[in-house]
């Protein structure tokens, strides 16, 4: 119960309590959300980006399966009529996964055993252990986009399981993200093998909570074979980033961003 209630703590502090944070946040997501845009956030975890993105006038669909993050979210956002928080995991189809959890550091809580393997083995995992396990339900993104909207910005941090979120996914979005860990290269290239299979898209990435562009490879958006040869260069620093993807070439039509719109 105290590594339970330490883990959360450790999570509030790390995502709401460093100073400028949520005003870089702003800043960031400005490039893609703006008043009345629909935000799902896949991961929201103890609500950072949801602040910031509800801080932008968007609605947002929070996603997140551990029950204490649930409540939380409740806790911060239930009585906010734009923000829809939903008690359940992401994946290929709809059904249930088992999520373990790890108390002490909740943040790196997956349904991916194959992903808890791989990581375990590195530098920076020798102290995590997932002690507890939780049946939870799945849903897919088709489903979440059909009842609520093409959201104009989708972020994906599960853990290892973004592939699978994506596999449930038909139809590019018109801005997304998912995260990178060097620790864990093949799965962040699985995920891009799947927003690549709904069509050609443009990168960038931007290093750990920065709020900034990676800018080595120049100022500007790269096609999947230049995102690989970047991640490629930034992984033996050891540090964990995030990939923003947008189609080449063409914005998702409007007539699909609202259900049941004629």
């Amino acid at each position: 119960m105290l590594a339970r209630a330490a883990g959360i703590a450790r999570s509030l502090a790390m995502y709401h309590g460093i100073p400028g944070r949520q005003r870089r946040m702003r800043a960031f997501y400005g490039q893609f959300l703006g008043p009345g845009d629909l935000a799902v956030d896949v991961g929201a975890h103890a609500g950072n980006r949801v602040r910031a993105w509800r801080a932008l006038g968007a609605r947002v669909v929070a996603v997140e399966p551990q029950p204490d993050f649930v409540r939380l979210l409740r806790l911060f956002f239930g009585r906010d009529p734009q923000v829809t928080v939903l008690p359940t995991a992401l994946g290929a189809a709809p059904g249930t996964a088992e999520l373990g959890i790890s108390r002490a550091t909740p943040t790196v809580s997956t349904v991916s055993s194959a992903w808890r393997e791989t990581v375990s083995g590195d530098a920076g995992f020798t102290s995590v252990r997932w002690q507890d396990t939780v049946t939870v339900p799945v849903t897919t993104l088709d489903e979440l986009v059909a009842a609520h909207g093409v959201p104009a910005f989708c972020k994906i941090d599960v853990e290892g399981f973004e592939a699978e979120v994506l596999a449930g996914l038909s139809r590019p979005l018109p801005a997304l993200s998912f995260e990178y860990l060097p620790a864990a290269h093949d799965a962040a290239l699985a995920a891009l093998a799947r927003v690549e299979a709904l069509g050609p898209h443009r990168y960038r990435y931007s290093p750990i909570e920065t709020m900034r562009w990676d800018t080595t490879a120049g100022d500007r958006w790269l096609d999947a074979d230049e995102l690989v040869a970047l991640l490629d260069r930034r992984r033996p620093a050891g540090r964990s980033g995030d990939v923003y993807a947008r189609p080449h070439g063409g914005v998702v039509s409007p007539e699909i961003r609202h259900p049941g719109r004629p």
